[in-house]
């Protein structure tokens, strides 16, 4: 797995703000580096894939495992 130089713990966040959170991070990154976000709003998926598809960052990684959404980002 890829190692991550950002970790987001949006536990417990409803949409949108999960998404909000890992848009500062990715904000206060460089291009290249990955953020890991871990989430446990279901529509988080469909989120953080519409996001990637529009903003060119990369979805590198999006995995649900004991009800937490984990995301793997790495900004363009």
């Amino acid at each position: 797995m890829q190692q991550e130089d950002l970790l987001i713990d949006a536990s417990g966040l409803c949409c949108p703000l999960p998404l909000l959170k890992a848009k500062q991070g990715l904000n206060r990154l460089s291009s290249g580096q990955v953020v890991k976000v871990i989430a446990t709003d279901a529509g988080s998926v469909r989120d953080f894939k519409a996001f990637t598809d529009q903003s060119g960052d990369q979805l590198l990684q999006s995995l649900e495992q004991d009800g937490q959404y984990i995301y793997l980002i790495q900004k363009s």
